[in-house]
Formats: C-alpha cells, sequence, structure tokens
C-alpha cells in the first residue's frame, strides 16, 4: 500500500513524477517556488498550479539502519542534485526515521525540493491529522510541506480529514493536500464531499503488471486533471526479474528497472512516480531513466506482454 509510497527493491530504481499544488495557506508559503524542475525532466502540474518533476525519489526503508545513514543521505542528496526533486515519505516510513533523514538530507535547500508526507489513517481525525502533520514537519526540520496525503482510508470520516487539511492550508503549513490508495468509488465520494475537489493527487500502485487505474482512475477529477502519483513502478522488483522486460531493456541498452520507470512516464503530466534509492549511483540510475523513450513497436510489444485493462479491476495494494 502506499503504505508502499516507494518501492521496494534489492536497491531498483523507482519513478516520480512532478505535482503542481495549488496555492493554499498563507502569502509566506504561497509564493515560494514548488521545488526547482530542470528542463530536461519532464512535469507534472497539480490543480493549484505548483509544478515538480515527474520523477522524484521515494523513501520507504530509508533511514531504519544506522549502517546505511551516510550512504542513503548522499543518495538523496545526490538525486536533488541531478533535479529528482520531489521527494515523497511519510510518518509510517520508520516510525518517522524516513521522514528524519530527508530532513537532514534537505538542509540548507529546503526551497529547492518539492516535499511530500503522509497522515496514516489512524491519525486520520481532524485533531490527529493536524497533529501529525506538525510532528512530520519536526522530523524533517521544516515548517511546510507542498503536498499532504492521507496515506489510505481508515475509519475516520473522509470529511474530518479534509476539514483538518483545510485548518493546515490556511495555517501555511501544507500547499495542498491529497490521498493515497483511492480506488474509484473512494475518489467519487471524496469529490462529492464539502472541500473534496481540493485534492491535488492519488498516490496508487501502478506500473507495467499493475495498470487497473488506466481504466477509471486517470480519467477522476474531470476538468480538474487530477495527476495520478505513481509508487512501485518495479513492482517491488518483480519486473526488474522479468525475462521479457529484461530481453528489451538489453537491446535498449538499459537495466529493466529503468525501462519500467521510463515507461511509467509516458504518462507525464498525467501522472507522476517516485522512487527509491539508496545509493548514490542508484540515484543517478533511477535519473537515467527520465531519458528513456520507446518506439511505437515497442510499447505495443509491452502491451502484448502487458495488456492494459478492458474493465475495472479491484486496486492493488503493496
Amino acid at each position: 500500500m502506499t503504505t508502499a509510497g516507494e518501492t521496494d527493491h534489492n536497491n531498483l530504481p523507482e519513478p516520480s513524477e512532478p505535482l503542481r499544488t495549488p496555492g493554499h495557506g498563507n502569502s509566506r508559503v504561497t509564493d515560494r517556488v514548488g521545488g526547482r524542475v530542470p528542463a530536461a525532466l519532464p512535469t507534472v502540474t497539480f490543480p493549484n498550479g505548483l509544478t515538480a518533476p515527474a520523477l522524484g525519489q521515494g523513501t520507504w526503508y530509508l533511514g531504519e539502519r544506522s549502517s546505511s545513514h551516510a550512504e542513503e543521505l548522499a543518495a538523496l542528496r545526490t538525486g536533488i542534485e541531478l533535479g529528482l526533486t520531489m521527494i515523497d515519505t511519510a510518518e509510517m516510513y520508520g516510525e518517522g526515521a524516513a521522514e528524519r533523514l530527508v530532513g537532514e538530507a534537505i538542509g540548507g535547500q529546503r526551497d529547492e525540493v518539492f516535499l511530500v508526507s503522509k497522515v496514516l489513517p489512524g491519525n486520520a481525525s481532524l485533531r490527529g491529522t493536524v497533529n501529525a502533520c506538525k510532528e512530520s514537519l519536526r522530523r524533517l526540520r521544516t515548517d511546510y510541506l507542498d503536498l499532504y496525503l492521507l496515506h489510505w482510508r481508515g475509519s475516520f470520516p473522509l470529511s474530518a480529514t479534509i476539514e483538518a487539511f483545510e485548518t493546515l492550508a490556511q495555517d501555511g503549513l501544507i500547499r495542498g493536500w491529497g490521498v493515497s490508495n483511492f480506488d474509484a468509488d473512494d475518489m467519487d465520494e471524496l469529490l462529492s464531499l464539502p472541500g473534496g475537489s481540493a485534492v491535488q493527487t492519488n498516490q496508487v500502485l501502478y506500473n507495467l503488471a499493475s495498470r487497473g487505474p488506466e481504466f477509471d482512475l486517470l480519467s477522476r477529477g474531470g476538468d480538474r486533471r487530477v495527476p495520478l502519483m505513481a509508487y512501485s513502478p518495479i513492482d517491488h522488483g518483480e519486473l526488474n526479474r522479468h525475462p521479457r522486460v529484461r530481453e528489451m531493456a538489453q537491446a535498449k541498452g538499459i537495466s529493466a528497472a529503468q525501462l519500467a520507470i521510463a515507461w511509467v512516464l509516458r504518462l507525464s503530466p498525467q501522472a507522476c512516480t517516485v522512487v527509491k534509492a539508496s545509493t548514490p549511483a542508484h540515484a543517478r540510475d533511477n535519473r537515467a531513466a527520465a531519458d528513456v523513450t520507446f518506439s511505437d513497436d515497442q510499447l505495443a510489444e509491452l502491451d502484448s506482454i502487458f495488456p492494459p485493462p478492458v474493465t475495472a479491476e479491484p486496486l492493488r495494494m503493496r
């Protein structure tokens, strides 16, 4: 689940697309640039107008081992230097360890990044969401988030979570909000609620082996064109081992992981994606995926291996 906001791995890369978030909050926050967007990277624009790189960095499992701290910190900083300035994290990841690592990585360059975090459904009451956000900000060593997402649906009414998001935006603590792991019916319910139309993104599992969101989620949001944020573009490493994916990647002179990431990025600006890197070399490999292109024949071949959905499918979560 976005519990899997990023990819599992074996040190496999994952992509992220640029995000744009509407200008919520006081002018102090609203006037800030939504992260540096290098010209060479595809971008995504959120309904609120903020723009971010379509390929970003995920942080699931980062920050949990002291022995890996220096290398993971260097990986995040390398990613930022390469233009992967959208960083996705969550209070759930390592019980705050990932947020603390990100806070250290972005020190002195907060305005260069587009920062996304997530609230656990068990904290998503009106008061709980506000308190959880403040704790995330403390761990991240910043005074605002560019996007704050509900990690997945829980028992608290969506209306209460929306009200909390609105409070946080009015106080300048977040620039926009979104959801994660919401299926089509969840999105319809959200959009029907007062304030629900302010949603900026839906972070979901989407990759070659999980194409269900193409059928009914890409079109959700109507004229506002709420972009999807894809997590696990390599399907937790499974696509890295797929024989046909490996064969095509080898023919193109790239890795299977880069092929899988690039395939998700083809949807930009309708979607963006986040990919984890645990080493600087891994971050460089992820960035290179944004330069991969496909011929029509290659896309048709991938469609034959991983057929697009012809009917609605239940949303997968990992």
